[in-house]
């Protein structure tokens, strides 16, 4: 019997512990819950194994840990490192959905000294975006042909029939506070052979248009580092890569406004929170003038008419209401959060859409080819969330490869070698993830 410990019982984590339970029983599995709120994890889960688990307990953790053959954190991101540490040094298996950090790339020779993997990445994005674009970039260049650009861009979205009433035709099916902190930084990229730079006062000035067929028009911006995955995607010398994030039409135009109000400043608290009304929050980032509103004065300072759009979507969310924030104290980043949860949240009814969309260019014979590919996935309500899915289920597959002997890796890995993502993106197709791939007419411009 494989002894399995899934770190975390929240939104994230339902698609995944749910794949471990229906597999359980053929695989010879015993899964195990480890949850801080052990409350929660019985009541989502009253089918498993649950047990309060504390990281920061590490005579506790090291005990629960030792007895698994494999772990799966679903912990915040900051916190993998904690039990990348323990699994190192019991030689046991760790998979997670975060970004590679460096303090866990080091421990790569002691997972890799006592046989375990340590595979990250193995979400949505970053995980079915790498595999899914390795799969073709490996196949270009297993046909000889010479990669001159590759674009990806992936977004959390609202299902076509869910968003009609909301003009910001999205609403959070992710870590809040990570899309109120996207794209702050500088964003890297490179176009034509040229390295690209975008501040971040910038960033949602500069948008992509995206077509994909069946599914019209996306706006996509910028992420934060596309340079690095030169070298994840083995692409140096490559002349065009481009990372990026989708939003329905409208979105970022919108969002540039908390942007240029400092919104989304995270660096200081504000003062007095616990007396701020919406409005006043939005007018506390404006000139002071007792003649005018607070609706004109934004509209004066970013430069949008009273009646347009952009005004439309933030009436829509409250923010010109004298409506309590509800915080007793927080950074203008965490304020616009708290504020934007009480719109933004999923209703029970709601289901949401996760569209991937690749662009690959290349010479063939000297001669310009294109390939896009795209996946949709839409989830079945506010719980069987696509996004859910997307980001557990290559977990849950990645853990089956791996108890089945499947995977022979040791060491720190993220999913770009075939071995990994061959058999994971088999098994999805076969669920109803599959990407659609079409061959472009049209010559490199």
């Amino acid at each position: 019997m494989k002894q399995i410990l899934v770190l975390g019982a929240g939104r994230s984590s339902t698609a995944l512990i749910s794949y471990l339970l229906e597999n359980a029983t053929n695989e010879h599995w015993s899964v195990t819950i480890g949850e801080k709120d052990l409350q929660l994890a019985q009541q989502k889960f009253p089918e498993a194994a649950c047990v309060a688990f504390d990281i920061y307990n590490t005579e506790s953790s090291t005990t629960q840990i030792k007895k698994m053959d494999l772990v799966i954190s679903m912990l915040p991101a900051s916190l993998h490192v904690h039990v990348a540490k323990i699994c190192a040094q019991e030689g046991k298996h760790l998979l997670t959905a975060s970004y590679l950090a460096d303090d866990i790339k080091t421990l790569s020779g002691e997972f890799e000294k006592r046989g375990a993997a340590c595979i990250m990445e193995l979400g949505l994005d970053p995980g079915i975006d790498h595999m899914s674009a390795m799969q073709v970039l490996d196949r270009i260049k297993s046909e000889g042909h010479e990669l001159v650009g590759f674009e990806t861009f992936t977004g959390g979205l609202l299902a076509e029939d869910t968003h009609q009433s909301n003009p910001w035709q999205y609403k959070f099916t992710w870590n809040p506070r990570n899309i109120v902190m996207a794209g702050t930084g500088t964003v890297k990229f490179i176009q034509e052979g040229r390295y690209k730079y975008i501040p971040y006062h910038r960033l949602f000035d500069r948008t992509e248009v995206i077509y994909i067929p069946g599914h019209g028009y996306f706006e996509g911006y910028a992420n934060r580092d596309s340079l690095k995955y030169q070298d994840l995607y083995g692409l140096r010398g490559i002349r065009t890569l481009y990372r990026g994030t989708l939003r329905r039409p409208g979105f970022c135009k919108a969002w540039n406004i908390f942007v240029q109000l400092g919104a989304t400043d995270d660096s200081y608290e504000m003062e007095n929170v616990s007396q701020l009304t919406h409005r006043q929050f939005i007018n506390s980032f404006l000139r002071y003038n007792p003649h005018d509103s607070v609706e004109l004065k934004l509209a004066h300072y970013v430069n949008i008419g009273m009646e347009s759009e952009e005004m439309y979507k933030l009436q829509w969310l409250g923010l010109f209401t004298d409506e309590p924030v509800g915080l007793s104290k927080g950074t203008p980043a965490q304020i616009l959060e708290h504020i934007l949860k009480k719109k933004w949240s999923l209703d029970p009814s709601d289901r949401d859409m996760i569209v991937m969309w690749h662009k690959f260019n290349y010479l063939e014979n000297g001669e310009p080819r294109e390939i896009q590919s795209n996946m949709i996935a839409v989830g079945d309500d506010s719980v069987n969330t696509a996004m859910a899915k997307t980001v557990g289920l290559p977990l849950g597959i990645a853990a089956k490869l791996l108890l089945q002997g499947k995977i022979n890796l040791s060491g720190v890995h993220i999913p770009t070698k075939k071995e990994l993502y061959e058999p994971i993106l088999a098994e999805l197709d076969a669920m109803g993830f599959e990407f659609s791939e079409r061959k472009m007419e049209e010559s490199i411009q």
